[in-house]
């Protein structure tokens, strides 16, 4: 016997199945006729310029996978599961949610009541007021951690003060920051932000000497720039964190890093971070979601579970340039945390077209093509 013979293959309807049915973005009423002769090169030449922007439709898709949440898969799908899903419900919002604010309030007490005095009490003694502020925002970072029954494993020795040095470290939420905070007082970069969030950005963590910037308004940039070179200087100075992708990932891919925090002439100490999302995904998608709901959504989750690896310090080599060296750290921290490297810059997320006008390329382009084959 033949042995192609004891293979299957896939009929001609099973293949058609997978394949874009052109038809669903035309116009009502319109149907694609057989063509009169044979296709030719100067037909393709035609539709050149809209098979470019297809092509470019593909790359968008790569680039979206990093930005989006995946959907916990449905386990209360039967009599006997779902019972036990309407319990967890019932004990997650109704006993765990409030023992956790109740938590949570207590720690913003606590703090308050020591933070108040403590900053208006000793200007004078600005080296004791410091240190007990970084110990303070770190105890608070401590309640917000707890409010979500947060399980974190850090592995490697603990960030110290030292000059000429910058921690980078891969970003999935703004919750990364509160991670590494109840570990060590870190000044962050970090978007400005509006309401409750940019209120403590301007008065709290002001203290631990975090810096600020607009996405939006270019004269940052060279403002921020300036601030990381004073401040990385600084033996006084709390240990620098930065976040270079510039946008929150979906911790399953990896983002251009940004050169900036590779220009500043300093040891670069990476930083990587893995969740498990076996409770909950702690991705924050800001285009859908505000913090607020996005700590709410952790509050009312079985736990928050995370690894935290602080790596070997890397230094620029000889001859190497700031785009080379953030591409290097970004292999080591994208290989511990088992992310996937993607060429995409995140600052894109900004910039992306909207679902209408996708679809209105892509009606386009089946009209033309459309048009192609009904002249022929």
């Amino acid at each position: 016997m033949n042995s192609n013979q004891g293979k299957l293959k896939p009929s001609s309807s099973e293949l058609d199945l997978d394949r874009p049915n052109i038809e669903d973005y035309l116009p009502s009423g319109a149907s694609i006729q057989e063509p009169h002769g044979k296709l030719r090169l100067s037909d393709l030449l035609d539709i050149s310029p809209i098979l470019t922007e297809a092509a470019g439709a593909i790359v968008d898709d790569s680039f979206t996978r990093c930005f989006k949440s995946n959907s916990p898969e449905p386990w209360n799908w039967n009599v006997y599961l779902f019972p036990l899903w309407c319990s967890g419900v019932v004990f997650r919002y109704l006993i765990l949610f409030p023992a956790r604010a109740i938590v949570l309030t207590i720690g913003w007490i606590i703090f308050l009541s020591c933070f108040i005095p403590v900053h208006f009490l000793l200007k004078g003694n600005d080296a004791l007021r410091k240190k007990l502020e970084r110990v303070l925002v770190e105890l608070i970072c401590s309640f917000f951690v707890a409010s979500w029954t947060g399980v974190v494993k850090y592995h490697g020795p603990r960030p110290s003060m030292r000059p000429k040095q910058v921690f980078v470290a891969n970003h999935t939420s703004m919750i990364d920051f509160i991670i590494l905070e109840q570990m060590t007082a870190f000044a962050v970069i970090m978007q400005k932000h509006p309401g409750w969030v940019g209120l403590l950005q301007s008065t709290i963590l002001e203290s631990v000497g975090c810096i600020w910037f607009n996405r939006s308004e270019a004269k940052d940039r060279e403002i921020v720039a300036k601030k990381l070179r004073d401040h990385s200087q600084g033996a006084d100075n709390n240990p620098l964190l930065i976040f270079p992708e510039g946008t929150c990932v979906n911790n399953q891919y990896s983002v251009m890093f940004k050169k900036g925090a590779f220009e500043l002439g300093c040891t670069v100490c990476p930083i990587a971070i893995k969740y498990n999302k076996i409770f909950v995904d702690a991705f924050w998608n800001s285009r859908k979601q505000s913090f607020t709901m996005h700590l709410l959504q952790l509050m009312t989750s079985w736990a928050v579970v995370c690894d935290v690896w602080y790596l070997e310090p890397q230094n620029l080599r000889p001859g190497e340039t700031a785009i080379e060296f953030a591409e290097r750290v970004r292999d080591i921290i994208s290989v511990r945390a088992g992310l996937r490297k993607v060429p995409w810059d995140g600052y894109l997320k900004y910039s992306r077209p909207s679902p209408k006008h996708r679809e209105r390329k892509q009606q386009s382009f089946a009209e033309s093509v459309l048009r192609r084959l009904e002249e022929k």
